[in-house]
């Protein structure tokens, strides 16, 4: 029977020393591995290896991003930066902000005012006084006054003395506001031509009409008498 090579390799290995047996066989495995390594095996080459080394900026120069000097990165556009509003936006932001506090200031105080008017006159709009201004008040009994914005016509009646009997009405005139119907109406009694007798003075709005006090009653100041009148309400 033939002997293979193994069989001769392992009759060999039997008689040769151990130290020299350990030290051939790291050589064959050594070598073993070389040729492996090599391509030796099945008479192909194997690719050859190159150490790696450490990748610097010279074997890709097209990745350096150069850094910019302090000043021209101060100097850019605030576009690269990041976008920032006109002062202008600003400004119309905040007068568009004033205009609507205004409005809603103004509503709160135009609801807080016809809730007062409305405490102080009711609706509709009345205002009443006692008054002596010479009429019919033999027993000692004052007139009695009422000042009324009536669907937005201005009148006054007045009970002279107290004495139904003795009532008369003066109408004043037509208001056309939407709101007018709530405009209170005041009166005040004052000698504005100096008769020594208490004048009739109605207030709305801002108006003054003077109406003037003779024979029992009250009547409308004629046009010669409106420059008097107007230099003592504009006095007093």
């Amino acid at each position: 029977m033939p002997i293979t090579g193994a069989e001769e390799q392992e009759e060999e290995e039997r008689h040769t020393p151990r130290s020299l047996v350990r030290y051939r066989s790291s050589n064959k495995q050594g070598a073993s591995h070389a040729n492996v390594k090599n391509g030796a095996r099945k008479g192909t080459q194997a690719p050859i290896q190159r150490a790696s080394r450490v990748r610097t900026t010279e074997d890709y120069p097209f990745q350096v991003t150069a850094k910019l000097p302090e000043s021209e990165i101060m100097d850019a556009p605030r576009g690269r930066r990041g976008q920032a509003a006109h002062p202008l936006v600003y400004l119309g932001l905040g007068m568009l902000g004033m205009l609507v506090l205004w409005i809603c200031l103004s509503l709160l105080l135009g609801w807080g005012q016809g809730m007062l008017d409305d405490m102080h006159y009711g609706r509709p709009r009345t205002f009443q006084m006692d008054m002596r201004v010479g009429h019919n008040e033999q027993a000692g009994q004052p007139s009695h006054f009422i000042a009324l914005n009536l669907n937005r016509r201005i009148q006054v009646i007045e009970i002279s003395g107290g004495d139904p009997a003795h009532t008369h009405v003066y109408t004043g005139p037509q208001l056309y506001g939407a709101q007018d119907d709530l405009v209170p109406v005041t009166l005040r009694f004052v000698d504005v031509n100096g008769d020594h007798r208490p004048d009739m003075i109605v207030s709305f709005q801002g108006t003054q009409i003077a109406y003037i006090n003779e024979q029992d009653q009250f009547r409308p100041a004629t046009p010669a008498e409106q420059p008097q009148i107007e230099h003592f309400l504009q006095s007093h």
